[in-house]
């Protein structure tokens, strides 16, 4: 467990001096009407993307977060729901929490129709959520599960599956590599905590969820994150690290396996108005259809002239096809 010790303590100083340079600090802030974020949580926005999507977000979703950072997410989450104890704001670390409750303070200020007591923040560990099965709709982690190491990235997951109600969804954003990094990477407890070493191929990422029960993935972005080059890492060859951000949902497993969607489409361009496939999908001629990697499968699988199959774009909006 040293490695969860130096992560204690790299967000510990984290949160007495904010690092401007830790994780990917200068995303694009969610413009709203009506929020402000106060320069303090942007300085301290220890994420490597953004959780925070509206279409997750209607009808007061009782929303979790894991890792609170500077709040940033938590004040933006609480625009969406802006009921006492809506959002829950769960770190294991006093001195992030307690940052957060100061910057709430700040956002009070700024923000009129903002209350601290839409958060409720309390000390907890990803691994034994204080938080009741079945009770949230929304949950969520920010460049966290990718400094755990496989059983505690195990344990992590199935709590979260456990406190989100059926249909709940899972949003995360973290770093993966399709590259293998060498035993030195993995085990630099250093880096790791700093979100480089830990991450994991997006097959293996996705896995995780779907080992857990998520019967429905969606990859809704895919960007570049950093460099560990030979002059400055413990490595021979160039990686290249990229993020993600994922919302595994807690759907029933289908009995053919979970939908992944990876952002494939489907175009049907033949002689009738439509193809029905006869398994639950109708293309309309000349119109993309979003379908998940196995519908891809199934749909190559039928031999048609007359099908197009796009490659995964790894950004996935909604409106598939399951």
């Amino acid at each position: 467990m040293s490695y969860l010790n130096t992560t204690h303590i790299v967000y510990k100083e984290a949160a007495l001096t904010p690092d401007v340079g830790l994780c990917c600090t200068t995303n694009p802030i969610w413009e709203l009407p009506g929020l402000k974020i106060p320069r303090i949580m942007q300085e301290m926005n220890y994420g490597c993307g953004s959780t925070v999507h509206a279409r997750d977000l209607s009808n007061n979703p009782k929303i979790l977060y894991v890792g609170v950072g500077g709040g940033m997410e938590l004040l933006q989450f609480a625009y969406f729901n802006r009921q006492k104890g809506g959002v829950i704001g769960v770190d294991v670390v006093d001195e992030m929490l307690q940052a957060s409750r100061k910057n709430f303070v700040e956002a009070e200020e700024l923000n009129p129709w903002f209350k601290s007591e839409f958060v409720e923040l309390k000390k907890g560990d990803a691994m034994n959520l204080p938080v009741k099965e079945n009770s949230i709709d929304v949950a969520a982690q920010n460049c966290l599960f990718n400094i755990f190491k496989e059983d505690d990235l195990k344990k992590a997951i199935k709590e979260m599956y456990r406190v989100l109600k059926p249909h709940g969804r899972l949003v995360m954003s973290d770093p993966i590599c399709e590259q293998p990094m060498n035993e030195t990477l993995r085990n630099d407890e250093r880096l790791r905590a700093l979100c480089l070493s830990g991450s994991l191929p997006i097959k293996d990422y996705v896995k995780a969820l779907t080992d857990v029960g998520f019967g429905t993935i969606e990859i809704r972005a895919r960007k570049p994150y950093r460099i560990l080059d030979p002059k400055h890492y413990p490595t021979d060859e160039l990686i290249y690290i990229e993020s993600i951000e994922v919302a595994a949902i807690k759907d029933p497993m289908p009995e053919d396996g979970p939908c992944v969607f990876t952002g494939k489409a489907a175009i049907y361009f033949g002689d009738e108005d439509y193809l029905d496939d006869k398994k639950g999908h109708v293309l309309l001629k000349n119109q993309p259809l979003a379908i998940c990697d196995k519908t891809a499968g199934a749909l190559k699988a039928l031999g048609r002239d007359d099908v197009y199959i796009s490659e995964s774009t790894f950004h996935y909006d909604g409106g598939g096809c399951c």
